[in-house]
């Protein structure tokens, strides 16, 4: 048991490590190259920090653990609600922009609610997955179009953030960067591959489903990435920003991850998660967009939403349907 432990946080530390690497070098390269502030924002270190979540889907699918896939997306979904707004907003009020509340949080219910009904026969077959990432591809062309009307304020505030973060620098060793880029990129595909064999593995030995391990100790480890993101943003009071960061990986999550897993190998949907983690899942995203309406999460609010995670987890792992 030692062991699968033990292999389980080097995999979560090789995939916190690439995870962190591969964002800012990418980042930083593209700036070099002359790519925007703006583009580097909306694609590169976005798709960057889902990194993690992606490998491990792809790691697991590979290994035939579907459920492990799901599991990981539903779960690194609720992390990032409930664990990673509940910690910043202990640390300072977390404000929402009206861009959020009428346009990316209705969408990221849209998404969840989306694979739900594509999930009620039992499976995300290649055809559903494929429908997950045209939608993907929709929603990241409907940003970039609306983003072009407030260019010059989201490019400030990207580029005071990604200065702030250490992404973006004037004297910037293109070499360097690409020798770190590929560093990162290897360690990610380690430790996707030690946590997801260490975490199937102790799942087998302590009777523990592989959804439920993806939907906890997996989901955590590959949600690292935003976790650091919430917390950097947080000490800087750019909480608007990391808001944003965090609803942007959701949307991702489930319509371009959970997309591509499904076209790789089609996803085995149980009773269970439609019947209570999706749901689950739904709720908290309602939740966020109730608590947005007043556009600040306060210390209470951020409170209540990491109590209701830890509940979660603690119910998921020993409630009826862990086994």
């Amino acid at each position: 048991m030692l062991s699968y432990i033990v292999i389980i946080v080097l995999g979560i530390i090789g995939l916190f490590v690439g995870g962190n690497w591969l964002v800012k070098s990418a980042a930083r390269l593209a700036s070099s190259f002359g790519a925007s502030v703006l583009v580097i924002g909306l694609t590169i270190v976005a798709w960057a920090t889902s990194a993690p979540e992606l490998i491990v889907n792809l790691s697991a699918a590979a290994q035939g653990s579907t459920e492990l896939a799901l599991g990981n997306v539903i779960g690194s979904n609720i992390v990032n609600l409930g664990l990673c707004l509940g910690i910043m907003g202990l640390m300072f009020p977390v404000t929402i922009g009206w861009e959020l509340i009428w346009r990316e949080l209705p969408i990221m219910i849209g998404s969840v609610v989306l694979a739900f009904l594509l999930g009620l026969d039992g499976e995300l077959s290649r055809v559903d997955g494929l429908i997950l990432f045209v939608c993907f591809i929709g929603f990241s062309g409907l940003i970039y179009v609306l983003v072009q009307r407030e260019r010059r304020k989201v490019t400030a505030d990207l580029k005071e953030y990604e200065e702030d973060a250490g992404l973006i620098d004037d004297n910037i060793n293109r070499w360097f960067e690409v020798g770190r880029l590929a560093f990162g990129l290897i360690s990610l595909i380690v430790g996707a591959s030690l946590t997801v064999d260490g975490a199937t593995a102790m799942g087998r030995t302590l009777g523990i489903s592989e959804f439920v391990i993806g939907l906890t100790l997996l989901a955590f480890g590959t949600s690292l990435p935003e976790l650091a993101s919430s917390l950097i943003a947080a000490s800087r009071k750019q909480t608007d920003i990391a808001v944003g960061t965090i609803i942007g990986s959701n949307i991702a999550n489930v319509l371009a991850i959970l997309g591509i897993t499904a076209i790789i190998k089609p996803i085995e949907v149980t009773a269970n998660s439609l019947q209570v983690q999706i749901p689950v899942l739904m709720a908290f995203s309602v939740l966020i967009l109730g608590l947005g309406l007043n556009r600040v999460i306060g210390r209470r609010q951020a409170a209540f939403l990491t109590a209701c995670y830890i509940g979660f987890v603690v119910i998921s792992v020993f409630g009826p349907g862990s086994a």
